[in-house]
């Protein structure tokens, strides 16, 4: 049994040396060498750290899922996917830890973000999971919710540059839309797998 530990933790790369290629407020997008458990240096890798965020499948009263479109510049395309955004810290820097220690806690996000960008909000939550967001590449977090019986109680609030539209879909629609590849955000197809098992915590 300790041997089998000790060649687990024999797989441990071995930070030499990191450069910051871009490290703004909003990204630090980073350029290192590793050691490698043989021993060997390798390089480049290139990795960033970005804010955490949220995702979260809201549903209305009657069974409805509330969905926005928006453009998405990394695919060039306008996207159907759940509402989401990033975790706001206390600071300058929006990645890593708050400067202060303060900011928002994840269902906080969550709230705000599902009444900003749909005008609902919900008394029902569920944290289905954290994951990492990206982990061959980025460090940064995903937090996934549902929310149920969502009313709308407000117009959207949305940021300067954000622009994006409300649109409810069945069950089976989005279904259809992930099986056909027209729901193109992994983490919202997990979020979506996850509340489909109905899994989670209520908090």
């Amino acid at each position: 049994m300790m041997k089998n530990k000790e060649n687990i933790e024999s797989l441990a790369w071995e930070e030499v040396y990191t450069e910051h290629i871009i490290q703004d407020p909003w990204i630090d997008f980073r350029k290192s060498a590793f050691r490698l458990p043989d021993g060997k240096v390798s390089e480049p890798y290139y990795t960033y750290s970005r804010r955490d965020y949220v995702v979260i499948v809201a549903s209305d009263t009657e069974g409805n899922y509330i969905c926005v479109r928006q453009f998405r510049q990394g695919i060039r395309e306008i996207t159907t996917e759940f509402p989401a955004g990033g975790i706001e810290l206390a600071g300058s820097r929006q990645y890593g830890r708050s400067e202060d220690g303060g900011g928002e806690d994840a269902l906080q996000a969550a709230r705000r973000e599902l009444l900003e960008e749909t005008g609902y909000v919900s008394d029902q939550w569920t944290h289905l999971l954290t994951i990492p967001s990206n982990a061959t590449i980025a460090d940064n977090t995903a937090y996934l919710f549902m929310a149920r019986n969502c009313r709308r109680v407000s117009e959207q609030k949305l940021d300067e540059t954000e622009f994006l539209h409300v649109k409810k879909y069945s069950a089976s629609e989005i279904e259809e839309m992930i099986s056909a590849g027209k729901f193109q955000q992994a983490m919202h197809i997990t979020a979506w797998l996850l509340y489909r098992q109905q899994g989670g915590t209520y908090v």
